[in-house]
């Protein structure tokens, strides 16, 4: 007879190996390595991500959190990173290319579907095509209530919507106030030297464009106190800001209208430097973020599911029943007014596009870009330039070998 407790066991053994066989991914079956994939998209948009995924027949897990850059790096430090990363940004990127972690993309997709910036380059980092966005978004842009359009002015502290909550590291929506500034106050050629290290955050240009930011929070600092409090997607369940805030305007990404819910239809937006604090500006250039992909396993099904994913027909799939814009020149045009009008910005060539600056810096810039904005809305009529030379003693604590990133700026090709 079995003594008790090693049938226990026995049974235990015998039922997580039978619950094991009902957690098999979408496609996928005991006999078959599943490719993991860790990207940023939950809730609605991670099951319309994963009908995409179901469609190309590859066994698959899919992990989606708001934290990816944390989630990775603890994954790589465990030794256990997912085959397939997909981050908002490629300044990690970098980082994981030059320590030789990544495998290049050479030969699953064609790189002339994809023009400036989307195909941003690193010094010193041997090879090439280590990354490929899989999901375009549009900044330098400002929401409002469709209607007539907010006249051509600087728009008060009380019009606007601004909320730095979020599931993941904050400081983000603030970042994008200062990077637009800078970008429509500077233009891009200075814009791309201060994103990749080679203009101080000390300059009076940079200092100017953050105490401009500053002076309009200073309008109302209790305000701006709720604001740092608030979630930048709105209330749970809600409208979003826009429509559930009590506010006018949103200075946010082409994303921000998947938040506002039944209410979409009846947003429209502007370009933002007709509307940002010391102007109005003319437009020199379109700030837009993308998700990047990269690989960091060897599996023959991982680079096929790569090679699937930045193809014209995925894309084209994903941006249909995912409501997502692709850097795929290839992609025909959506339909819809606000979709066409998000679709001409990307393709006009007269008019430079840039990726965002922080998700270009190092991570420990980056964070400290972050904190000082924070500090900047909680704290809004105190001097900025101390603040600044923070950040720039850790912009000058980074190894010298760093690798700097070229191309953030070009016109669309």
């Amino acid at each position: 007879m079995i003594p008790y407790p090693r049938a226990v066991l026995l049974v235990l053994a015998l039922f997580m190996t039978a619950a094991g066989c009902g957690l098999a991914a979408p496609g996928g079956s005991d006999a078959e390595p599943e490719v993991t994939i860790l990207g940023p998209w939950t809730d609605t948009q991670e099951q319309r991500f994963k009908d995409v995924l179901d469609g190309f027949g590859i066994p698959y897990t899919y992990q989606g959190t708001a934290a990816t850059r944390e989630v990775l790096l603890a994954e790589v430090q465990a030794g256990d990173p997912p085959d397939i990363a997909i981050l908002p940004g490629v300044g990690e990127l970098v980082e994981y290319a030059d320590e030789g972690r990544l495998r290049s993309l050479k030969g699953l997709y064609d790189p002339e579907e994809y023009g400036n910036p989307w195909q941003p380059r690193a010094q010193g980092v041997a090879g090439d095509l280590w990354w490929v966005p899989l999901k375009a978004d549009l900044k330098s842009i400002v929401w409002y209530r469709d209607g007539p359009a907010p006249a051509r002015r600087p728009a008060p502290l009380a019009s606007w919507c601004i909320g730095m909550g979020d599931d993941g590291a904050s400081g983000w929506p603030g970042s994008d106030w200062i990077e637009d500034l800078i970008l429509q106050r500077a233009g891009p050629v200075l814009y791309a030297r201060w994103a990749t290290g080679d203009l101080d955050w000390t300059d009076d240009r940079v200092v100017a464009a953050w105490t401009t930011w500053a002076g309009m929070l200073a309008q109302d600092p209790d305000r701006a106190g709720d604001m740092l409090l608030a979630d930048h997607r709105g209330p749970a369940g809600g409208p979003g800001l826009l429509f559930g805030g009590g506010c006018d305007l949103e200075h946010q990404g082409s994303f921000a209208r998947a938040f506002y819910g039944a209410d979409k239809d009846r947003a429209a937006f502007v370009d933002s430097a007709r509307l940002l604090p010391g102007g109005p500006y003319t437009v020199k250039a379109h700030e837009v973020s993308a998700d990047f992909a990269a690989l960091f396993g060897r599996s023959g099904p991982a680079r096929e599911m790569i090679r699937r994913l930045a193809s014209r027909d995925a894309q084209e799939e994903w941006g249909r029943t995912g409501g997502v814009f692709s850097a795929n020149a290839a992609v025909p045009p959506k339909t819809g007014t606000v979709d066409q009008q998000v679709g001409r910005r990307f393709a006009d060539q007269r008019v430079p596009l840039c990726l965002d600056a922080s998700d270009v810096m190092p991570a420990a810039v980056r964070d400290a870009f972050y904190e000082a904005v924070l500090l900047t809305m909680a704290h809004p009529a105190e001097p900025v330039r101390s603040r600044l030379a923070d950040i720039q003693k850790v912009q000058d604590a980074q190894p010298e070998d760093t690798r700097r990133l070229t191309g953030v700026c070009g016109r669309p090709q």
